[in-house]
């Protein structure tokens, strides 16, 4: 027969074990930035898509808060606030936070048409030479990335930190046009009610840029396991079944008309030289596109 002691010390053991169990298995919360646009849409599904190639569970939680700009977003990873957010890399970026270095958007994102008020359109019919392009003003985030490589290519960029305004400028004539991913001003042409904006059809600017997730830098147990998520969703297919059948994507890429645009090539200055360039399974060529 078990003495008394004996029951009391088994039972608390087992107590703990269940204690210790339930607690491995509980999911950690990771934090993201307000999800508000299809790039947030997107960022999301490819997120819990590396979360589902790997062991360690997590449970995705937005943040409640409102849009910010992207400093604010630097600065609420940096305090801890939140735990992800994403963006377009540069060296400044990397070197507050910590990337994953896969691109989501396969350098998509370096692939830059315009924005332009509605029946402007015969304005960029008429730039046939970079030195056209350079008579042109750009509106950009005072903050972003895109930013420092159109000023440090030569050309005229006007800015402003809130990306509303970008469009309410656009529409006031303040500039010319307003480079965006091929994928993000489909949805953005009516997303002001009352603006007059179209997407301009013959104009594309290409450079490397990679869009990234971010954490802070003392978290890198989350950026490992975000990185073997993502490198095994490439190894077996789901990381570009995902994004040539997203619909946004698959829209854009149709409507945008890639192959037949004229092309300026850029430099990116700012392009970290931890850039995974040489790995092509990362990076889109849209030459292969169907």
């Amino acid at each position: 027969m078990f003495s008394k002691s004996v029951i009391i010390n088994t039972t608390l053991m087992l107590s703990l074990w269940f204690v210790a169990t339930v607690q491995a298995q509980a999911p950690s919360v990771i934090r993201t930035i307000p999800h508000a646009t299809d790039m947030d849409r997107y960022t999301l599904k490819m997120l819990e898509l590396a979360l589902s190639h790997i062991d360690t569970p997590y449970k995705v939680q937005p943040d409640a808060g409102g849009q910010r700009t992207q400093g604010r977003y630097v600065d609420d990873v940096i305090s801890g606030k939140v735990d992800i957010m994403w963006a377009a890399t540069d060296q400044d970026l990397e070197n507050k936070l910590q990337p994953v270095r896969i691109p989501l958007l396969k350098g998509l994102l370096g692939h830059r048409i315009f924005l332009i008020h509605k029946g402007d359109q015969a304005k960029f019919d008429q730039v046939k030479t970079f030195a056209d392009l350079l008579r042109l003003k750009l509106g950009q985030g005072t903050t972003w990335a895109d930013t420092k490589i159109l000023e440090a290519n030569k050309l005229t960029v006007v800015k402003t930190n809130k990306y509303l305004s970008l469009l309410h400028m656009l529409d006031g004539g303040r500039f010319d046009a307003f480079p965006r991913g091929v994928q993000e001003p489909w949805s953005e042409v009516n997303s002001v009610p009352g603006l007059e904006l179209e997407v301009e059809k013959k104009i594309m600017l290409v450079y490397k840029m990679p869009f990234y997730l971010f954490v802070n830098k003392n978290n890198q147990k989350l950026a490992k396991d975000l990185e073997l998520g993502l490198n095994r969703a490439l190894a077996d297919g789901s990381f570009d079944k995902a994004f040539f059948s997203d619909p946004a994507i698959r829209s854009a890429v149709e409507k945008a008309d890639l192959k037949n645009r004229l092309v300026f090539q850029l430099e990116n200055p700012q392009l970290p030289k931890e850039t995974p360039v040489d790995r092509p399974e990362l990076w889109l060529d849209v030459n292969n596109l169907q």
